[in-house]
């Protein structure tokens, strides 16, 4: 039998052979294998027609992919910063154009017109007083130094110290003054207002400030190491004028206090019955 004469090869119908296929080269299917999984996807299916026999779907070989969205350009970006813009010109009225509260003009806070010529002094009685007179300036300053004057203390203590001599007898004479004891160089102060007129060195005292206050009595601070006055000083209540010292016939530091009535050699005084009747404690 000849090779054109050789019997074809039926087939049975029905079958899902493709006619294709004939006559094609035998292939081993396990080096075809990667191929034809490789290429049956979802295009391969897709090609085929759809049929109204139901179709059973087929276990996937491996997962199917799905495109994620674009991320936003920068279109976006532009938009966010407008929104954001906005927000904030819209929560600062004063960044939005004038505002209809804010209508106060300078005549509210007294600065008009007036106010104006009196800061340059175009107008003289523009309101506002540029002199007073020479006897209300006087009056004035009565004032303050009656007002300064009912502030002022009248009489303070000598210093700071500690009572140790009264005025009183002692070892059998009389002692004509205090004697406050304090650390030396503690200030001392003058008791009232007065006049300087002595301070140096005095027998027995060592070195002494005399005072006479206005009603004419003389008081006198002794034994002190320093004195800050000299004759001729005025010196208010108050006022330091010297330091506690040791000097002269002492036997350690302390200020003596004498007050003598209306002149230096006049009678001597209780001076702690004279600070008291003007409100001062020892």
């Amino acid at each position: 039998m000849s090779r054109s004469s050789a019997p074809q090869v039926l087939e049975r119908p029905g079958t899902e052979r493709d006619t294709a296929s004939l006559g094609a080269p035998i292939v081993d299917a396990t080096r075809t294998a990667p191929a034809a999984v490789s290429t049956a996807g979802p295009t391969a299916t897709a090609a085929e027609p759809v049929t109204a026999e139901p179709v059973t779907a087929e276990p996937a070989t491996r997962p199917r992919t799905r495109r994620l969205p674009h991320p936003p350009g920068r279109r976006a970006h532009l938009w966010l910063a407008a929104l954001i813009a906005g927000a904030v010109l819209a929560a600062v009225p004063g960044l939005t154009g004038p505002s209809d509260e804010l209508t106060g003009t300078a005549s509210d806070y007294g600065l008009g017109v007036a106010a104006d010529l009196a800061l340059s002094g175009g107008i003289d009685d523009a309101g506002v007083r540029r002199s007073i007179s020479e006897a209300e300036a006087q009056a004035r300053l009565g004032e303050l130094a009656a007002s300064r004057a009912a502030r002022a203390p009248k009489t303070v203590l000598p210093t700071q110290g500690r009572l140790t001599t009264c005025y009183c007898m002692r070892w059998g004479q009389m002692h004509y003054g205090l004697d406050l004891a304090a650390p030396l160089g503690t200030p001392i102060y003058s008791a009232a207002d007065g006049v300087v007129i002595k301070a140096g060195r005095v027998s027995g005292f060592g070195n002494a400030v005399y005072i006479q206050d206005a009603d004419g009595n003389v008081h006198i601070y002794g034994h002190m190491r320093y004195y800050d006055v000299r004759a001729g000083d005025i010196v208010h209540a108050g006022d330091q004028i010297a330091k506690v010292g040791n000097e002269g016939y002492s036997t350690g530091p302390h200020l003596h206090y004498e007050i003598h009535r209306g002149d230096i050699d006049g009678r001597p005084l209780d001076p702690q019955d004279w600070l008291a009747e003007r409100g001062v404690q020892i």
